[in-house]
């Protein structure tokens, strides 16, 4: 009995070991088990990037070949280092830290040892890897920019981290992966899907031919191609007039919400980031701390949007019925309120709200921003209503837009002074900056651009959006959503008036352009640091907003210059050239461009702070400082 049991206790263990061993190599063929066994090869087969154009059809990015020597470091055998060195043109110190990297993230998967050898390298390298067993090549494409314009917008791949590979499994170590603009907003389209195939190796670790005759095997599926929103030639005569100065450009079309252009200055050519000198050349670029090339100023730059923000406070006075357009107001160069005064600028007389708005005066609009407040019981009340208008033409938000980077900017609420002054310890004249767009009121100049197009729409907007076709596949439909103000539309006709005013007989009457009826404002903003701990005022922000034609707008922009001086110095001279160049194609204003493209404000970013030398103690400070934006108290 005894010899029976043990007997089937052999037979039955036997068959259990048989039947595993029968589901694991016979039964059970999946991809987890291919990947497992140490035994099989995975090579991956990198697909086409899709390709970038812009709105009209033009090629911005494409892709070009590359070869990348892969390692997979338990099979690599004794070899000639010296040589293999050479080759690759690397040190045996970088040698060592490659492969040291490369056995950390894993002795027995391939990863990249040396990315992206010219065409001329690989060639030479082809013919001699046989002698270096555990190494192979590679194919994949880079991009291959078709411009040199747009930096900011096309973006750039690298290679992914460890905390991408994380993050997202597809990515293997070495993979590329978009990392600024329209690369990483729409990395998944773009980049398509990796095929793979399946070696088999012998005992000997060598390769002996497709594992299973391929049918495991995979194909690449390429990337899609996109279609995006940008003008290029509008982006590239923008550009170039912003030569030599720092700010940034918003162009939108108003009926769609879609960027025309998306300028930030200084720039650089997008192909500086592609190839093996990519890191460091990235590496100048992100230490360049004066320039900040890499810094989206368009959309990541919070600057008081000035006196464009007081036909805001219009608007919602009228709405609020606490003031008509006819309704006029005295300046005295100024407004005074305690004992203190807001000065305008040299305007003075009587205004009302055309005059307002094409004169710029201060007076004017702090008299509709204290009614505005005044109206309700106490200034908490009339301060978050007045917030709440403001805040419905997309400032004080992210937006929305399909782009990674960007900034709130700022719109205070009465939460704001109560934290500043406590509950009920603040009046309105605390806020009066408010009312001309200084104070605590920041925005980004793509913010600036959409408040144009919304009130060239006469009270409404469309996200504001780059990507406009994808290959075989359609766009977020909240690209294709109406946001509306809390304006009624019946309000917007004396602003508007008051805003194509400003061309006709205001403060930008010397920058009209023959044969377009455009609406704009300029604006000047004060711009402050501190200088050892004293509040010192530089040389103020140049800006302008503007739609053009008046009624039915093809384009909404707004132009923001540092230290420009005054707004239709520089912004306003730029702003007008680039409808121009939009709605005709052509300048007939070449004096105009001329000036823009002879004067330049470098001299004035090299000084050690703009404007004249301020003198505290007796003596100039020669400090490097950074401007308001980013030292606001």
């Amino acid at each position: 009995m005894r010899k029976l049991l043990l007997f089937s206790t052999v037979l039955l263990v036997g068959i259990i070991f048989i039947a595993r061993l029968f589901y694991l190599q016979i039964y059970n063929q999946t991809a987890y088990n291919l990947f497992e066994d140490n035994a099989i090869r995975k090579v991956y087969d990198y697909p086409k990037r899709g390709y970038v154009y812009d709105r009209n059809g033009i090629l911005l990015v494409a892709n070009q070949p590359s070869y990348d020597v892969m390692v997979i470091p338990r099979e690599v055998e004794p070899l000639d280092t010296l040589e293999f060195c050479e080759l690759l043109k690397i040190t045996k110190e970088d040698f060592t830290r490659l492969y040291d990297k490369a056995y950390h993230y894993s002795p027995r998967l391939p990863s990249v040892f040396v990315p992206q050898l010219s065409k001329k390298d690989y060639a030479i390298l082809q013919e001699k890897m046989r002698k270096f067993e555990g190494f192979y090549i590679q194919k994949r494409s880079l991009r291959d920019y078709q411009t040199s314009i747009g930096a900011n917008v096309l973006g750039d791949i690298g290679e992914v981290n460890n905390a991408i590979i994380a993050k997202q499994p597809y990515y293997k170590m070495g993979d590329l992966i978009g990392k600024q603009g329209v690369e990483i907003s729409y990395e998944e389209e773009l980049r398509g899907v990796k095929g793979i195939k399946f070696i088999q190796k012998d005992r000997f670790n060598r390769n002996i031919g497709p594992y299973k005759d391929g049918i495991y095997d995979t194909l690449p599926q390429p990337g899609k191609d996109i279609t995006i929103t940008i003008d290029s030639k509008l982006q590239e005569y923008g550009e170039l007039l912003m030569k030599h100065k720092r700010g940034g450009i918003i162009a939108i079309e108003p009926s769609s919400g879609e960027i025309l252009t998306m300028i930030s200055s200084p720039t650089y050519n997008p192909n500086l980031l592609v190839g093996r000198n990519r890191s460091k050349n990235f590496t100048k670029l992100y230490l360049d701390t004066l320039a900040k090339p890499l810094y989206d100023r368009g959309l990541q730059a919070m600057y008081p949007p000035g006196s464009p923000f007081k036909v805001i406070n219009a608007l919602i006075g009228l709405q609020e019925g606490v003031v008509t357009p006819r309704d006029r107001f005295t300046c005295n160069h100024g407004y005074s309120y305690g004992n203190r005064k807001m000065g305008c600028h040299g305007h003075s007389g009587i205004s009302d709200m055309d005059i307002g708005i094409y004169k710029s005066c201060n007076s004017y609009f702090a008299n509709v921003y204290r009614r505005i407040m005044d109206k309700y019981e106490t200034p908490a009340q009339g301060m978050d209503v007045w917030s709440n208008h403001v805040k419905s033409f997309g400032l004080g938000d992210y937006l929305g837009y399909d782009l990674r980077i960007g900034q709130p900017g700022k719109i205070p609420d009465a939460s704001t002074y109560d934290r500043a002054y406590g509950k009920n310890r603040w009046y309105t004249t605390f806020t009066l900056s408010n009312a001309i767009g200084q104070g605590e009121v920041l925005t980004t100049p793509i913010q600036l651009a959409n408040m144009a197009a919304a009130i060239g729409n006469r009270g409404y907007f469309y996200t504001p959006h780059i990507i406009k076709k994808i290959e075989n596949d359609t766009i977020d439909s909240k690209y294709l959503t109406r946001h509306n103000t809390t304006i009624d539309k019946v309000h917007f006709e004396p602003v508007i008036q008051g805003m194509f005013d400003v061309y006709n007989k205001g403060t930008a009457q010397t920058l009209q352009v023959p044969g377009i009826e455009i609406c704009g404002k300029t604006g000047t903003a004060e711009n402050f640091t501190k200088i050892d701990g004293v509040k010192t005022q530089l040389t103020d922000h140049s800006i302008f907003v503007a739609f053009a034609p008046k009624d039915d707008p093809k384009i909404a922009i707004a132009v923001f210059v540092e230290n420009g001086y005054w707004g239709s110095r520089f912004a306003g001279r730029i702003a007008s050239l680039m409808i121009e160049k939009y709605l005709k194609g052509t300048i007939s204003r070449t004096d105009m461009e001329n000036w823009i493209l002879t004067h330049s404000l470098e001299n004035e970013y090299s000084k050690p702070y703009s404007g004249k030398p301020f003198q505290i103690n007796g003596h100039t400070t020669l400090q490097v400082i950074e401007n308001y934006r980013d030292n606001p108290d």
